[in-house]
């Protein structure tokens, strides 16, 4: 149960994160909504880790693998509040939603794990989930969509890469490193696209960093206690605070392809992440 509660707090804040993200977009550049997102996320973290889990921050026996996981993530959230100052939430989070099936098509050529005809299956059905929300040929394909995809791909990625460390790292000293990373490869941007932000911006800004970081830290929480393959479909929680979020705030609700989509996705999802916790107990 504890994990369950856990889980559940941690979908709910990332939300509130996009949501803050969203409205900011309208007046601030996407590159310095993402650098807040860093910045807040560390200036948060930093003293808890160092308070609170000073013993367990070694240093990581893969430091160009952490690097490489940090910037994967970075480019991901670029492309994410990209996507969402354009499109509605709730649309580019179902996109960004197929990360759970590029994590089982690429497994078996970067962690040398066993994909069978089922799980394929499940990917494929998946991936045509997302092209029922695209809708090429008879919607026209906007950018914006394209990076809501472009950011479940390589956040697919940034998955099979945090497998490879969960083995080998702390997690607590993964979640800093990232926040880190992310954190000096946005910052030497920044003084080319900086805009003044208001004091209510500047509140937001660092509603994001802080939203991020309560939203992992109870996501690190929720494995103390549970499996991730057992976890994992709680993810797609994240989907109800953005419908909520994106209708009472900026009047988008989703049209009908949009939960086909979603359901196709979401189902394909969870078959895989019951699959996997079926041949792990096995």
């Amino acid at each position: 149960m504890k994990a369950i509660i856990f889980s559940l707090l941690g979908w709910m804040m990332l939300p509130v994160m996009d949501g803050f993200a969203k409205y900011l977009s309208a007046d601030l550049p996407v590159l310095q909504i993402t650098w807040a997102r860093y910045f807040f996320t560390v200036a948060f973290t930093l003293p808890v880790m160092f308070f609170f889990y000073n013993k367990q921050l070694v240093w990581s026996d893969k430091p160009k693998l952490q690097i490489l996981r940090g910037l994967i993530l970075l480019c991901a959230n670029i492309c994410f509040f990209y996507a969402i100052s354009i499109i509605p939430l709730a649309k580019a989070l179902t996109l960004a939603f197929v990360a759970p099936l590029i994590v089982t098509a690429f497994s078996p050529m970067l962690l040398g794990e066993k994909v069978g005809v089922r799980r394929w299956t499940a990917v494929i059905i998946g991936f045509i989930g997302s092209l029922v929300v695209i809708r090429p040929g008879f919607l026209e394909i906007n950018l914006a969509s394209l990076a809501a995809l472009g950011t479940g791909i390589m956040y697919g990625f940034y998955l099979i890469i945090t497998r490879k460390l969960s083995t080998s790292d702390n997690p607590l000293l993964t979640l800093l490193l990232t926040g880190l990373v992310g954190l000096v490869a946005v910052s030497g941007i920044m003084p080319f696209v900086w805009i003044d932000p208001s004091p209510s911006q500047w509140s937001m800004m660092a509603g994001i960093g802080i939203f991020a970081c309560i939203g992992h830290l109870f996501l690190i929480l929720s494995l103390k206690y549970a499996d991730a393959s057992k976890l994992a479909p709680l993810g797609y929680t994240e989907i109800i605070p953005n419908v909520i979020i994106g209708y009472y705030f900026f009047g988008n609700f989703p049209d009908n392809w949009t939960f086909l989509g979603l359901a196709i996705i979401v189902i394909s999802g969870i078959y895989i992440s019951r699959r996997e916790a079926t041949v792990k107990s096995l």
